[in-house]
């Protein structure tokens, strides 16, 4: 492979970022270029000269444009081996194409503004994708661009005499991960509409580099934060408007927080703050600085270096709270002058702004790697709702005990497995994560408060007169007594358990307001 000159192009996109400037460029070293619909038009209104794709093959656009490019002569001049097609191209009046600039019809931003069925169909290209294929195998002939932001690269090697080798083979890669990224748009969207509720044969996911990251969740580990499936707001829409890079953990933390606070009542400021991908501290308030102090008063030493998420716009009174501590980032739908004024002091603080809260309830999938594969699932989406709540205790729960159940529930719903979460007045007392037993979560969980409690000077913990929540049920009784111990009145659980009987008369025996949900929300 070596250096090769461009003696004739085919233009045809839909992203016509750069295009006029970049063909006026091809055509001034004396590229001939060829075009279709509606590239040839912005071409020849910009007063560059133009071949029209059908003037070139001799055969019209035909079915609205459907077809067009798919023509021996189009994919003759792509695929063909100069040095050993050259008889074959002439007898059959095939020119060589040297370049070819294609990027699609725009399948994704369709879908995304939640375009009719037909409308989508329309919107999947074919000629597209067929040419960029064929262009992406001949790269020891033929210069592929798919991204605007490669025109400057391949007018710079022009200008010397050709695109080298090791471009058009980087192209190429390029070219082919494009064309898979626009598949797995397809066919993921037509997984959602084919009435199917078997998880289909095959099933991809293709992202977008975003950011290459320093490295992994160790220094030893490479990575990089690829965007790309369904819009959903959050750390993949967000814009950092101060701070360093973001790392790995910080992509992955802030995600886990921004999720979690978008669970909680809208209706009302919140505050998540997440350490290790669990949260240390939630909490409404009257407002954001309100919000963020009781998260805080929770558990103050982890929350030390932590990720701050909120539910909305963060203002100058929070930021002001935010920056007596050490905060690696802060992620709201949007941040005020003042907020952005006083959080500038912090350089190394990451503000990060998502433009809107993510739907809690909305569908979507769930990746994971495992060794060889992928696990898939549905997000969990299914929030605890009041009227789903069954009484199973002798006595009912208050409306308080309800509220702070509700809220426990929502928070616990976001903390790694197992998990058990005391809540009062809208604020967690204190949260058990990640533990191997159900038990040692409500012990941890009880601990937390009574540290929250000596560091803070309160007279007792948090969890007396507490609502309890765990993620799953209980097994055996004795995590429901270290509950109680705690301090906890009422307990929200899925039930489910073989010895459910058992525990609802432990509660009963201790006096506790239990409701069951239905509904287990584990996460590993």
């Amino acid at each position: 492979m070596t250096m090769r000159p461009i003696r004739r192009a085919l233009l045809s996109v839909s992203d016509k970022s750069g295009l006029t400037e970049f063909a006026r460029a091809l055509a001034g070293a004396g590229v001939q270029i060829l075009s279709t619909g509606g590239t040839a038009k912005t071409l020849r209104d910009a007063g560059l000269a133009v071949t029209d794709v059908s003037d070139a093959t001799g055969f019209p656009e035909i079915m609205d444009g459907r077809v067009k490019t798919l023509h021996p002569k189009i994919h003759g001049g792509l695929l063909g081996l100069r040095d050993k097609h050259a008889d074959a191209m002439r007898a059959q009046e095939i020119e060589g194409i040297d370049l070819l600039v294609c990027n699609l019809y725009p399948f994704e931003a369709t879908i995304a503004k939640s375009a009719s069925f037909d409308e989508a169909i329309e919107n999947i290209d074919i000629g597209g994708p067929a040419m960029i294929r064929s262009a992406a195998k001949n790269h020891e002939w033929v210069t592929v661009i798919v991204d605007p932001e490669d025109y400057a690269l391949v007018l710079s090697e022009i200008a010397n005499g050709g695109v080298k080798a090791e471009t058009r083979r980087k192209l190429a890669q390029t070219a082919f991960a494009r064309t898979a990224y626009y598949d797995s748009a397809v066919s993921n969207w037509l997984a959602g509409h084919s009435g199917d509720a078997n998880p289909p044969r095959r099933r991809s996911f293709a992202g977008l580099l975003r950011q290459t990251l320093r490295y992994g969740e160790n220094p030893h580990q490479q990575a990089a934060f690829y965007v790309g499936g369904e819009k959903r707001p959050g750390i993949a829409t967000a814009t950092q408007l101060q701070g360093k890079e973001l790392s790995y953990n910080n992509i992955a933390d802030t995600d886990a927080a921004y999720e979690l606070v978008a669970e909680l009542d809208r209706s009302r400021p919140a505050c998540a703050i997440i350490k290790h991908a669990n949260p240390c501290g939630v909490a409404l308030g009257s407002s954001l600085a309100d919000a963020y102090a009781k998260a805080l008063a929770c558990d103050s030493l982890s929350a030390f270096g932590g990720i701050i998420a909120f539910n909305r716009t963060l203002d100058g009174a929070a930021a002001e709270e935010i920056a007596r501590l050490f905060t690696e980032v802060i992620i709201a739908p949007n941040a005020d002058a003042d907020a952005r004024r006083i959080l500038s002091a912090k350089k190394n603080l990451r503000l990060l702004i998502a433009g809107g809260l993510p739907d809690p309830n909305a569908p979507g999938l769930i990746f994971r790697s495992v060794a060889g594969g992928m696990l898939v699932q549905t997000r969990d989406n299914v929030g605890t709702e009041r009227a789903a709540l069954k009484v199973v205790t002798k006595r009912k729960p208050t409306d308080a005990e309800i509220s702070d159940m509700l809220f426990a529930a929502s928070v616990a719903k976001h903390v790694k497995s197992n998990a058990i979460v005391y809540a009062k007045d809208g604020v967690t007392a204190g949260i058990g994560a990640g533990q191997v037993s159900r038990i040692d979560a409500a012990k941890q969980a009880a601990a937390k408060a009574k540290e929250a409690s000596a560091t803070n000077g309160w007279p007792e913990p948090k969890t007396k007169g507490s609502a309890a929540a765990s993620e799953a049920f209980f097994p055996f009784p004795d995590g429901l007594i270290v509950t109680a111990e705690a301090g906890a009145t009422a307990i929200i659980q899925p039930g489910g358990s073989v010895k459910d009987d058992e525990i609802i008369r432990c509660a009963d025996e201790l006096g506790l307001a239990m409701v069951f949900t239905g509904t287990r929300h584990f996460k590993h």
